[in-house]
């Protein structure tokens, strides 16, 4: 575990504070879409949830990933959660397998620091939006402690040849959300799916029945969204969220 700690943008909670969110923003995108993402960039999707008076008792945590050098942006550093050795080579294609569990390390520093301030984990949310939902898998599938849920927004699941040793006791029942765009051209939906039916079939988590469901894995798509996230998108994960750490 790296002793460094994470710098972060926080959203204090408008009503008492009783349930954190971590959000990890995104990946790394091709030098034509811009050189990387801050915690700042979800910092509109935290205010708009603490406008909700269902959710206004979630802190919100907004980390801002490590400088570094990315192999496919010519090898010039910027925020990036793990190397990408190649943009659109597949979920599972030379990754940095160091560089991950270096996040995981790091993930699980503020998920202590919650804990350590009185907040119970299971009223702890990890998420995360494409490279950050990568981390946020990781992070929640293997983390010894157990967490409220899971966000899994535009991601795929990493290290899917070790994972299976890796699988913490209690991920198995552990609720997730997961949504995707079906037209995503950088994280495809397909990655998405091969993922939801690996964790299904080789992990032994259990599907959600309907998207009105909060346990299992919940698993949406959303036609003709590409890499974004959308407002039918974020109300579905509110509405989850209301149902996985209500305020009562």
């Amino acid at each position: 575990m790296s002793s460094i700690a994470l710098k972060f943008l926080s959203v204090p909670a408008v009503a008492k504070h009783t349930a954190t969110i971590i959000f990890v923003h995104a990946r790394t995108q091709p030098p034509s879409e811009g050189l990387g993402d801050t915690g700042y960039g979800w910092e509109p999707v935290a205010d708009d949830a603490s406008s909700d008076s269902a959710l206004q008792h979630i802190k919100w945590i907004l980390p801002h990933a490590p400088i570094k050098p990315v192999t496919a942006n010519m090898g010039m550093a910027m925020p990036s959660w793990f190397d990408i050795k190649a943009f659109g080579a597949g979920f599972s294609h030379g990754e940095d397998e160091k560089g991950m569990l270096e996040t995981v390390g790091l993930l699980q520093g503020l998920i202590d620091a919650e804990v350590a301030a009185g907040i119970d984990p299971s009223r702890i949310i990890l998420g995360g939006f494409s490279q950050g939902a990568a981390m946020t898998l990781l992070t929640g599938l293997t983390t010894p402690t157990k967490l409220g849920g899971l966000v899994v927004l535009s991601g795929w699941l990493p290290l899917k040849e070790k994972i299976k040793s890796m699988i913490s006791p209690h991920a198995t029942s552990l609720p997730i959300f997961w949504g995707h765009g079906e037209a995503d051209p950088l994280v495809k939906f397909e990655w998405g799916t091969l993922s939801r039916d690996f964790l299904s079939t080789e992990v032994g988590i259990a599907l959600a029945s309907s998207k009105a469901d909060a346990k299992g894995l919940n698993f949406n798509g959303y036609r003709g969204l590409v890499h974004s996230a959308s407002p039918e998108e974020i109300n579905d994960v509110k509405a989850w969220l209301k149902k996985v750490i209500p305020g009562n």
